[in-house]
């Protein structure tokens, strides 16, 4: 499916920093036009933590008061199915989302934990190995499908873009990972197709992961953080930009000092676009395809912290859509 948003539209990663649901959901409608996204408010409940939600309905595995979980091994069944209680408290910020945004038209985002994180969180959990990582595919695959179809009830015309959340997938690297790279792969490629057919899937990473095993996976959309070790996967992203993907480009950095400007974001972005180019991928294409994001969720940030990065993402945003246009002029298109 074709994303259908404005070259460079900025959109979020995930999680604000609100204690409040409905100003949480109006603070992404308001500064997100092109993509808001739903967001997930950890600050508000511990029962919105990405595992946290995915743990919710697994039989076998308790969430307790303050996020943490308990596990029953000997309860656990795969074949038990996976509920999506939409009304749990763990699901507060999608809830006023829908409310909110009902009967929108235009794309909206959201993202939900991918199964190679939440197998490992299984397994820290105690959950052993062999058992963890296939309870992760089942449970992922079960509240994807399940919020897509609310999402679908709220806003029917509204395109769905949906990124699986893999912050664990550089440690598949890891020769002791308890899981083989091809299977982990797999894991995550099965959950994309079952996005794809209805919506446009999408998968992040905020470290420096093995982008040429998540490209494997299958992903209409790559998000990852701008960061100069990006130019050595070149040849990947051009064939993913050759065969129609989309880039959502963490410009602007969550993990230390936020910045007052976009100057230095926007310049370190620039750089990065030029090593691209110098090592094979399409200048147009890196601006046309390309979504604007900061370089990872907000949660543990200060509601004026996450205005200033939306205000930063929006103008680094307008820039690489004037550029955009201003390219497709330029070779007639």
């Amino acid at each position: 499916m074709k994303l259908q948003v404005p070259s460079g539209a900025a959109t979020a990663i995930g999680s604000l920093p609100h204690r409040d649901a409905a100003a949480a959901a109006a603070f992404a409608l308001d500064h997100l036009a092109d993509l808001p996204t739903l967001p997930t408010l950890p600050r508000r409940s511990p029962a919105e933590g990405m595992i946290a939600q995915a743990v919710l309905g697994i039989q076998g595995i308790t969430l307790g008061q303050y996020g943490t979980i308990s596990v029953d091994v000997g309860r656990i069944d795969l074949a038990a199915p996976v509920v999506t209680d939409l009304d749990h408290d763990g699901f507060a910020g999608f809830r006023a989302f829908l409310g909110a945004a009902a009967g929108r038209t235009g794309a909206v985002k959201w993202q939900f934990v991918g199964p190679v994180t939440l197998g490992v969180a299984l397994m820290r959990a105690g959950v052993p190995s062999a058992l963890a990582f296939p309870v992760a595919v089942h449970a992922v695959r079960s509240h994807v499908d399940a919020l897509q179809q609310h999402v679908a009830a709220s806003m029917p015309d509204a395109q769905q873009v949906i990124f699986l959340d893999e912050p664990s997938f550089p440690e598949v690297s890891d020769p002791d990972f308890p899981l083989a790279l091809d299977t982990a792969i797999d894991s995550v490629s099965g959950a994309l197709a079952m996005i794809e057919q209805t919506s446009v899937p999408g998968v992040h990473c905020c470290g420096d992961a093995d982008w040429a095993s998540l490209l494997a996976a299958g992903p209409s959309v790559l998000s990852l953080p701008v960061t100069d070790n990006v130019a050595r996967v070149a040849g990947y992203l051009a064939r993913f930009l050759d065969s129609g993907g989309w880039i959502a480009w963490g410009a602007v950095p969550t993990d230390g000092p936020i910045p007052h400007t976009s100057e230095r974001p926007w310049r370190n972005l620039s750089k990065l676009w030029c090593d691209l180019v110098n090592a094979g991928c399409d200048a147009v294409q890196l601006r046309t395809q390309s979504l604007i994001t900061p370089a990872c969720g907000l949660g543990l940030h200060s509601e004026a912290v996450a205005k200033r990065v939306f205000r930063l993402t929006n103008e680094i945003s307008h820039r690489v859509h004037s550029q955009a246009v201003a390219t497709r002029l330029s070779i007639g298109a």
